[in-house]
């Protein structure tokens, strides 16, 4: 049995679905993967279960009700994991933003060289996004900085998404106390590991911007992300993190 899982949400992403799946399923180290699908209208989640007649004991399915965003799915996911004791739990996208083959990078820093959190990240050797439109990198890129003036966090990727956990950082965090379902999620998973003293692992990859599907960024997760990071710092101010 694998001892790592890696999560990935969905919301329309029957173009990528089966692909990320199996190259997953093609890595040399074995992972279990689990999606989180909000209901997709274009029936992702139709896709992934005819997957699992063919990978009946590693490809997990959790069907939820309607669109709740990033935040929610994942803490979904996670809840799933622990119970299934798994050891590392991963945060993915469906998109192939994220190269599947960085997976083993992720859980070689948590597994052999001592992380409690390992991070793929964009910026920890410079900018390495493509495709990606130049006021995009600098939104990115400058939203980082950001959340280190305000947290006091080294983290040079801090808004990033592709993460492995080791399972007892998610035991220890409060995951009924997560607020934040976007952008703002990713800074507070990785703040509150921060305020809990485990060690903080940046990886270098590099992020490819989706081809296929529609990307889930809008306005209002830049504003939570904004004023998301404020009331963290607040909250751990007061002791109420």
């Amino acid at each position: 049995m694998a001892n790592g899982i890696v999560i990935i949400p969905t919301y329309n992403e029957i173009e990528n679905i089966e692909s990320i799946i199996r190259a997953v399923f093609l890595l040399e180290i074995k992972f279990h993967v689990l999606i989180v699908d909000d209901n997709s209208p274009d029936k992702t989640a139709e896709k992934v279960k005819e997957l699992q007649l063919e990978f009946p004991e590693k490809l997990f399915l959790e069907i939820r009700k309607k669109k709740s965003g990033l935040g929610t799915a994942y803490v979904h996911g996670f809840k799933w994991a622990l119970k299934k004791e798994y050891d590392f739990i991963f945060e993915m996208d469906a998109d192939f933003s994220h190269n599947p083959t960085d997976l083993e990078k992720l859980y070689v820093e948590c597994s052999d060289n001592g992380a409690d959190v390992a991070i793929g990240s964009r910026y920890v050797t410079g900018v390495n996004v493509v495709n990606w439109p130049l006021s995009r990198v600098l939104l990115s890129y400058f939203a980082s900085v950001y959340v280190r003036m305000i947290t006091g966090m080294k983290i040079m990727d801090a808004t990033a998404g592709f993460i492995c956990y080791k399972r007892n950082v998610l035991e220890t965090l409060n995951l009924d106390r997560i607020k934040f379902i976007g952008y703002a999620f990713q800074i507070e998973m990785k703040y509150r590991a921060f305020a809990k003293n485990f060690k903080i692992q940046e990886v270098p990859v590099i992020f490819t911007d989706r081809t296929k599907g529609q990307s889930k960024m809008s306005g209002s997760i830049i504003k939570e992300a904004v004023f998301g990071v404020i009331s963290l710092r607040i909250r751990k101010f007061f002791n109420r993190l």
